[in-house]
This record gives structure tokens, C-alpha cells and sequence, in this order.
């Protein structure tokens, strides 16, 4: 693996991250950096103190957001605000910087509306970027592609010597695995969901859903065409399936690799991103 010590360092921000959800740390901190990740299946809050480490986090899987987009305004408000308000609890602190992000290309659409949000949950909004963008504060890779799969979309990044050149977005993500799930297991929607993310059926999943993760690793190919792209780096809750890495990496013929959680690093990133400074 050409940048393998980028994820030496974000396996253990993970790590960590994973442990403070279950356990805060409630040493006092000057500031907190909280990353608000509202994604379609799933929102998570990252809380970082003063050094940048994590001290908190809560998920929560919910309907707010489709395919990027805030369907749920007033219900999206509400979570977050009752996630932020659980967290300054455990932490005994109040949380007043937050960060955002939104898939690549929906600025115009939506950046708005998850600003919003994060404002009407009571924080104060100091930076909004895109979400593979926003992962790369973790994985610091300098030459490859970030692929944010996340529940509605398929979010690019390609960075050259460590600078972002193109940013793209497409609707295909876990909500369409979950559909093929649901009509092939002739289950709900929910219990589709529910059953994908138990680890111990993705490899009894995984001949079932190949022909979505081939689309996905389609998708993949036609934003990287015409770059030279030597990795491609995944991130995003649906690529905690066992087995994704390896047929995007066949689809592609690009060398696939994911860190050991790829659900919270974005949200990481996006905490990363934060300052103490509001947006204009």
C-alpha cells in the first residue's frame, strides 16, 4: 500500500473515537470541535478538545437526509439538537463550534439547508466542506481518489500532492443495497438495512449485492478517467461491508484499500475542520 502510515494514525483516531462514544472524556478543555456528518442513514456528531483528540460522539440512524439532501428539516434540527444536548451532559461542557459537510457538488443545492440545521440545533457553523474533502483531514493522502460512499451517494475526491483538483458526486450508495437486499430477501426496507449491517451476514450478502457495489465501482471509473489515479481510499458507513474493497479494486483495476472503521471518519475529518472562528 503506497500511503499505509496515513492509516496507522487515522485507525487510531477511530479507535479512540469508538472508545469515547462508549466512555467521554471529561477532562476539562479550553475549546471543543464538534463534526456534525448528517448522512442519509446515519448522523453522527465528533466531538475533539483543545489538542484535537477525540473526547466524545453519538450516532444515531435515522430518515432525515435522502440521496444528500435534508427531506426531514425539522426532524434533523431536533436530532442533532438532542445529540448535542446528550453529549454536553456526559461532558459536563457546552458545545458551541461545529463543522459540516455535504456530498461534492450539492453546495448550491443543499449547503444551505445542512447549515441551517447545524445552526438550528444551537451551534455556531465555522466551516462547511465536502465530505470526501473532509475524510482526507484523517487519511492525509496526497496522490489517489477519497471515496466517500455514504447511504444516498457516491462522493470523489482526487488529490494530487495533497491538493484537491476534482470533486464529483453521484446517487449510488447503501440505500440501494439495501433496496436489492429488501427485494431478493422479499423483506421491508428497515429490516433490509437492519440485516446489512450485522457483520455476520456480509459474507452470505456480499454474491447479492455485487452487481450494486460493480455499479458503484462504475461510478468509480468514469469521475477518475483520465487521471492518474494509483489508490483509491474508501470511507463511508457503506463500506464497512466485508468484501467491498475487493471487488471495486477488480472493477476498477485500481489498488482499493479502507481503514478499519470507515464509518466515522468522515465525521472525524469534519471535527478536524472545525475552528472557533464562525463562518461568514
Amino acid at each position: 500500500m503506497p500511503e499505509e502510515v496515513t492509516f496507522a494514525e487515522c485507525d487510531r483516531l477511530v479507535k479512540e473515537f469508538e472508545q469515547v462514544i462508549k466512555k467521554p472524556v471529561k477532562t476539562p478543555s479550553s475549546v471543543y470541535y464538534t463534526g456534525v456528518d448528517l448522512g442519509t442513514a446515519c448522523v453522527v456528531l465528533a466531538v475533539l478538545d483543545e489538542n484535537r483528540r477525540p473526547v466524545a460522539g453519538a450516532y444515531r440512524y435515522a430518515d432525515v437526509v435522502r440521496d444528500g439532501m435534508v427531506v426531514d428539516y425539522i426532524g434533523a434540527i431536533r436530532l442533532v439538537r438532542e445529540m448535542k444536548e446528550e453529549l454536553e451532559e456526559k461532558l459536563g461542557a457546552e458545545l458551541i463550534y461545529a463543522a459540516a459537510a455535504i456530498p461534492p457538488g450539492t453546495d448550491s443545492l443543499d449547503g444551505g439547508a445542512i447549515k441551517n440545521v447545524v445552526q438550528g440545533a444551537g451551534f455556531e457553523i465555522t466551516a462547511l466542506l465536502d465530505e470526501p474533502t473532509a475524510a482526507n483531514q484523517v487519511l492525509k493522502i496526497k496522490n489517489g481518489a477519497v471515496v466517500d460512499i455514504g447511504g444516498g451517494t457516491t462522493g470523489i475526491s482526487i488529490l494530487k500532492d495533497g491538493k484537491v483538483i476534482r470533486v464529483d458526486d453521484e446517487a449510488t450508495g447503501g440505500t440501494h443495497f439495501s433496496l436489492v437486499l429488501a427485494g431478493a430477501y422479499k423483506m421491508e426496507f428497515g429490516d433490509a438495512e437492519k440485516y446489512k449491517r450485522q457483520p455476520e451476514h456480509h459474507s452470505e450478502i456480499l454474491p447479492v449485492l455485487k452487481p450494486v457495489i460493480e455499479k458503484v465501482a462504475a461510478i468509480i471509473s468514469r469521475q477518475v478517467e483520465g487521471y492518474d489515479v494509483q489508490g483509491l481510499y474508501l470511507v463511508g458507513g457503506t463500506c464497512c461491508l466485508a468484501g467491498i474493497e475487493s471487488i471495486i479494486e477488480k472493477k476498477t483495476g485500481i489498488p482499493t484499500y479502507k481503514p478499519r472503521n470507515p464509518m466515522f471518519v468522515t465525521p472525524l475529518g469534519i471535527a478536524m475542520s472545525c475552528t472557533d472562528q464562525e463562518m461568514e
